[in-house]
């Protein structure tokens, strides 16, 4: 009755006065809440650290259980890979391959070629070696310069031309001379050294020796002078009547030619000159002189096997570093009537492949008419290359054989590598100090 009899007024106090205290209550228990969160928090994340520093503990006590239990791992010793020593072989062929990958194809294909000096300089007789020897020697850096009866004046004269000639040069050359002995000695002819007996009055003396000493004493002088290549022994038979080599060869039985070739090529190698074996595979079979025209032989190949070969063989085991081949056709041999320079079944499947010579293959001289009535410079040299050959000596013309060549290169006729093949067999020889330093 009391509250009925309430005014208007105070109603409206009362309800303001309960929702008053229904907010407090309201933020007391949000407050409570918030405080209890708070607290729960803290005591989980107390909890959970606690249970991670637990597990820590314990996870250190069995590494350290662990460590206390297991043998010790000791880290072994580092150890040193032990060096490989090269062989002189094989330091030989490092030096070689080195000096050839930098040359240019122009001066690769110019060092397959040993000319005169007159067939670069233009000249026409060379005596000493100046500025025009140094000015083609720059253009054309030939494999080795031979020098003949008419370039020799004097010791004096031909020490200082061939000094300068290796001075010029960007590579090193062979310096190459024929000096068998008898009527083939174009330093000793000269009066220059001691001349030696002919290949046929050393073999009738039936002692070897004497072809040591001669081999010797050539390669002594040869050497003094600056030579380190020469064109001997002959190795060929001198079998048929009249044999081209009757006098330049040390007989006609192979069992008894041997011993002297084996003696004359030991004495040059001796004396750091080059031995050069000719004329493969054995002109001495024949009556024709290849300066002239042809020249061929009837003989068969069984003959060659049972006689020549035998020579070549023993000179190859002797040491021989070069073979030359001559321009004599063997048909029993090449199949055909192609000159054996020129027949890669003459220089490749016998001499390089079933008599195993390694060295280098060099052609007779390529201005004999057997070849130059012929052939053309360039395409004789690019056969001969083909058929095997590692070097061209004295084409009829150097240039056009030269350039001829280096076409070829280029059009892929002849391979580059083919190229660096001869000029590994080239350089060993002309490196081949090189490994006893």
């Amino acid at each position: 009755m009391e509250q009925m009899n309430m005014t208007q007024e105070e109603k409206r106090e009362l309800r303001r006065k309960r929702r008053i205290r229904n907010q407090v209550i309201a933020y007391i228990t949000v407050i409570v809440m918030i405080i209890a969160l708070a607290v729960g928090i803290v005591y989980g994340v107390r909890a959970l650290t606690q249970s991670n520093e637990q597990q820590e503990i314990e996870q250190q006590q069995k590494v350290e259980e662990m460590i206390g239990t297991e043998e010790v791992i000791q880290t072994p010793e580092p150890t040193t890979e032990p060096m490989v020593e090269l062989t002189p072989e094989q330091k030989l062929d490092e030096i070689v391959n080195a000096g050839i990958e930098v040359m240019p194809l122009e001066d690769k294909v110019a060092g397959l070629f040993i000319v005169t000096p007159e067939a670069i300089t233009g000249v026409s007789t060379a005596i000493q070696a100046g500025e025009g020897t140094q000015q083609a020697l720059s253009q054309y850096a030939v494999g080795g310069i031979i020098y003949f009866s008419k370039n020799i004046q004097s010791e004096e004269q031909l020490r200082k031309m061939i000094e300068n000639t290796q001075l010029y040069t960007k590579y090193p050359l062979f310096i190459a001379v024929d000096e068998e002995g008898g009527s083939v000695s174009r330093v000793a002819d000269a009066g220059i050294g001691t001349k030696v007996d002919s290949a046929k009055a050393i073999g009738e003396t039936g002692d070897s020796d004497k072809a040591y000493e001669a081999g010797t004493t050539i390669g002594s002088y040869l050497a003094d002078l600056g030579f380190n290549l020469d064109f001997a022994p002959v190795a060929d038979l001198a079998n048929v009547e009249n044999s081209i080599m009757d006098g330049r060869a040390y007989g006609s039985d192979a069992a008894t030619v041997s011993p002297f070739v084996n003696a004359m090529v030991l004495g040059l190698e001796e004396n750091n000159v080059t031995a050069c074996l000719k004329h493969f595979p054995g002109i001495g079979s024949t009556t024709a002189d290849t300066h002239n025209g042809l020249a061929s032989t009837n003989r068969s190949a069984e003959d060659f096997r049972a006689n020549e070969f035998v020579v070549f063989q023993n000179g190859i085991e002797a040491g021989a570093d070069m073979i030359m081949v001559s321009h004599m056709s063997a048909p029993s041999l090449a199949g055909d009537n192609t000159p054996s320079t020129l027949s890669e079944a003459v220089v490749t499947d016998i001499l390089r492949n079933e008599l195993h010579f390694n060295g280098v293959i060099i052609t007779d001289a390529m201005n004999m008419a057997a070849i130059s009535d012929y052939y053309g410079a360039d395409d004789a040299a690019i056969m001969a290359l083909k058929a095997g050959c590692d070097m061209i000596l004295m084409p009829e013309d150097f240039e056009v054989a030269y350039n001829g060549v280096l076409e070829a290169v280029r059009n892929g006729t002849v391979s580059e590598e083919r190229i660096n093949d001869s000029l590994r067999r080239i350089y060993r020889i002309k490196y081949a100090d090189k490994i006893a330093q």
